[in-house]
């Protein structure tokens, strides 16, 4: 799926939601009044109103708690003063607990719900793998009549390439993927940073990477001027060979950490997603983020239940919280991911609705992006086996020198006790 204008699919809409800035008190959705920020005096509150207010008392007093299994930093905690704290609010709103959990990467989650490690009801899965699960049968359909809030969902998020008839899956987030650079480092025009970068020996164990294999290979992939999709045999190797081609340069293959150690200078480059790299840039002044000019992935996040799940209209339930404008725009507003929300991204900021980071333009993302699709049986297979092989590669990289260097420093040890023999033994003749 290719995005079509945004503007061409925003709809204007009679929203019963408040997002008050500098203009006092209001009512949240359980009657308390807005505080006032203590730096300006002005009231600066994120508040919650609901339209359906009686759809939300279904199990009020049922004791139900829900299991919600996501992306690390991908909701509003309230952590910051003045916002929401999103499940916090569906429980005090519906009297449904809120178990919530998080993973690092598609493959993560993937695993731990094909063997049957946990139960969800509720989980976030990207566009490829949501195509995946539910090709595998592991996720079920969802009651739209259920997720009256669908209404928001823009068109052009609507009946996806992974979702056709949006049985599935209920968008969430979608964005970009680009590299986030030390600027007091990487002394270079915006325009001359490209994927190739990350292969700099310049910049040897300065260089993160993706510690998923689609986002890896993808990565290769268009350096070699090779479809992100692609399923031909040899290309996977070449871009595996690519990926082996890199590993002297590399300090670390990670995913939640990038944020970490990129924000901390401990390292200098790194492939990240622009809702990530937003954020960190607002607290790290040295650092900038490029969407490269030779091609990069368009993603799409969104909310699914999978099979198995044992609260699914309170799943249904807390999907359409999430899709409430107000959470919605709460959500982008902490995450800083792009919004498929109708209404939540006209109560953004007029800069960030035009940040070309954010909201590229469809010029751009026609002729620079592609979305991922589910690949074959084989294909993944085999990406699989490359990734397992170049991580394994890895290890003996970085062990094979530890034999030959304890023995050579045995031998310079017998060494030195042999010379110092010597020298105590001509010592004692004289």
């Amino acid at each position: 799926m290719r995005c079509k204008s945004f503007f061409e699919a925003l709809t204007a809409s009679a929203l019963s939601v408040s997002l008050l800035c500098g203009c006092g008190a209001a009512d949240s959705a359980d009657g308390s009044e807005t505080a006032e920020s203590s730096e300006t005096g002005e009231a600066y509150e994120q508040t919650l109103t609901v339209e359906d207010m009686d759809y939300y008392t279904r199990f009020k007093d049922d004791g139900l708690s829900i299991n919600v299994y996501n992306w690390g930093e991908y909701i509003s905690t309230g952590a910051d003063e003045g916002t929401l704290n999103v499940n916090a609010e569906f429980t005090k709103l519906t009297g449904i607990k809120v178990n919530y959990t998080t993973y690092a990467a598609n493959e993560d989650l993937y695993s731990k719900l094909k063997n049957g490690g946990a139960s969800y009801d509720v989980i976030i899965p990207s566009d490829y793998m949501i195509s995946k699960m539910i090709k595998e049968e592991m996720v079920q359909p969802i009651d739209l009549d259920n997720i009256p809030n669908f209404k928001y969902i823009m068109e052009n998020f609507r009946n996806p390439a992974y979702d056709p008839e949006n049985l599935y899956s209920v968008p969430y987030t979608w964005g970009t993927v680009g590299i986030i650079y030390n600027t007091t480092q990487i002394d270079l025009p915006e325009e001359e940073i490209d994927w190739d970068i990350l292969w700099n020996e310049d910049y040897t164990d300065q260089i993160l990477m993706f510690d998923n294999p689609r986002d890896a290979f993808a990565i290769a992939e268009i350096m070699q001027g090779f479809s992100i999709n692609t399923e031909d045999p040899d290309q996977l190797v070449i871009a595996a060979n690519r990926l082996k081609e890199q590993k002297s340069v590399v300090q670390a293959y990670v995913m939640d950490e990038i944020f970490d150690k990129m924000s901390s200078g401990d390292a200098w480059l790194a492939p990240y997603y622009a809702g990530d790299a937003l954020t960190i840039l607002e607290e790290n002044e040295d650092l900038a983020f490029v969407v490269p000019k030779s091609g990069t992935n368009l993603f799409v996040d969104a909310m699914c239940i999978p099979v198995g799940a044992k609260q699914k209209e309170a799943a249904e339930m807390y999907i359409n919280f999430m899709c409430e404008p107000d959470i919605a725009y709460a959500n982008i507003d902490y995450i800083c991911y792009s919004t498929p929300h109708s209404a939540a991204f006209e109560m953004l900021d007029e800069d960030v609705q035009t940040d070309p980071v954010s909201y590229p333009s469809d010029e751009y993302l026609e002729a620079n992006t592609t979305v991922f699709v589910n690949l074959s049986d084989e294909a993944n297979r085999q990406m699989q086996t490359l990734w397992t092989e170049m991580k394994s590669a890895e290890a003996e990289n970085t062990n094979r020198w530890i034999v030959p260097v304890f023995l050579i420093l045995c031998v310079a040890a017998m060494i030195g006790i042999l010379i110092r023999r010597h020298i105590r033994n001509k010592k004692d003749i004289f």
